[in-house]
């Protein structure tokens, strides 16, 4: 992603977007909202780097632009005030080795020290802040917290996808702050980009593969889907519900009784828009709950008591693989089954292997949702596909077709 003034076709009214492109950083500091919630271990070690790592090419950017930059973020959820396991500081010795140079520390992202260091920065340095969150004000969008963040930078630059539905203050208040200097990052405009390539210029066939435990959590996304899929293919815990409507036994499998009659009113649409509709006719299922539980084969409309589903079978896998092949453009959110446990990961990792030679044969191909990303991760194809969205639940509620407010504040 390069370039200016990219086509913009979202929800949003406008036609164009400004990036980091756009603007000259030479003598600036650049504020940038950046999305470091990464996990840690128990020694405070990062297990996983990747949304880190989205961000540098930004960063670099502006660097070699002669700017400088001021980096704020939240990490995790602390109650009240400061907690040890949620300080920033403990990326500090990652983030310098990625950056390969030093980054300096303010141990709050308000306040004297804060304004001192921002006020202090040169050309090349880079200064992070303290998390966000140690504020109640953040989370409340409070307008006064967002001009105290301000205050640190001479431009503004949102490149932290993952927040953009939250109207939080360092994400959707802040912009107001700086009506000609507010931009997107690389992260935050090529997701954009790409999502759109989904849910607005998708080239046909279009194929959408939801899967993950519950069918409550991507209703808005089948119903947002529907009209522009031609092919939808369901698995994971929510293809039960779906069975149950179409009257089958699923034994011990998890099924949302309450949304049974809203999966016969989705089979009944997909039927009257000519959306083919795919759900696992097989799966394998377990006695318990467990990786080491007796496990079988079986018609995923048949599952006796007290047996449960717990991946897709053979016969779903090579259906889908026959539908995913002569796709143009596919999205994957949510895995097939319980793909952490080994003896039940095969359907999941043929349907990545799937996308993988989808993609390589020329396929647009975008992955997002936590256990997607981390399926990918997992059998190291995340360079296979086309895309890999770090949003979540931004991605999930751009595919819903709402407004995020981390967008809107940088396009108003």
């Amino acid at each position: 992603m390069r370039g200016k003034n990219f086509n913009f076709a979202g929800v949003y009214k406008t036609n164009t977007m400004k990036t980091i492109d756009d603007f000259n950083f030479a003598g600036k500091r650049a504020l940038i909202r950046v999305d470091f919630n990464v996990p840690l271990d128990a020694q405070y070690n990062i297990t996983d780097g990747t949304r880190i790592d989205a961000t540098i090419p930004t960063i670099n950017k502006i660097l070699s632009g002669g700017g400088s930059v001021i980096l704020m973020s939240h990490l995790g959820r602390p109650k009240g005030g400061p907690e040890e396991k949620f300080s920033l500081k403990h990326i500090l010795p990652y983030l310098s080795d990625k950056l390969k140079r030093p980054v300096q520390f303010a141990d709050d992202c308000i306040g004297e020290s804060a304004l001192t260091l921002s006020a202090a920065l040169k050309p090349g340095e880079v200064l992070l802040l303290e998390n966000l969150r140690f504020y109640k004000e953040e989370e409340k969008g409070d307008e006064a917290f967002a001009g105290k963040l301000a205050k640190l930078g001479d431009m503004y630059v949102n490149d932290a996808f993952g927040t953009a539905h939250r109207a939080h203050a360092s994400t959707a208040i802040i912009a107001k702050f700086f009506p000609e200097t507010k931009m997107f990052g690389y992260v935050m405009s090529s997701e954009i980009l790409n999502l759109d390539k989904c849910v607005k210029d998708a080239k046909r066939p279009f194929t959408a593969i939801l899967g993950g435990a519950k069918v409550s959590t991507k209703i808005e996304i089948i119903n947002h889907l529907m009209d522009k899929v031609d092919n939808l293919i369901i698995g994971g815990g929510m293809m039960f519900t779906f069975i149950r409507a179409l009257g089958g036994e699923t034994g011990a499998s998890l099924v949302e009784d309450e949304y049974i009659e809203l999966a016969k009113n989705i089979i009944e649409g997909a039927k009257s828009l000519g959306v083919n509709l795919y759900i696992p006719p097989d799966a394998i299922i377990a006695d318990a709950f467990s990786n080491d539980a007796n496990k079988k084969l079986a018609s995923a409309y048949d599952i006796p008591l007290p047996w449960l589903g717990l991946d897709i079978g053979p016969s779903s896998i090579a259906k889908f693989r026959h539908v995913i092949e002569k796709s143009s453009t596919i999205l994957w959110n949510g895995p097939m089954g319980v793909f952490e446990m080994t003896n039940y990961e095969e359907g999941t990792k043929s349907i990545a292997l799937a996308i993988a030679e989808a993609t390589a044969n020329g396929s647009f191909s975008l992955v997002g949702g936590g256990d997607s990303v981390a399926a990918v991760n997992k059998y190291e194809l995340a360079d296979k596909v086309s895309y890999v969205s770090t949003g979540g639940g931004a991605m999930l509620e751009y595919i819903e077709g709402k407004e995020l407010p981390g967008i809107k504040a940088i396009l108003d």
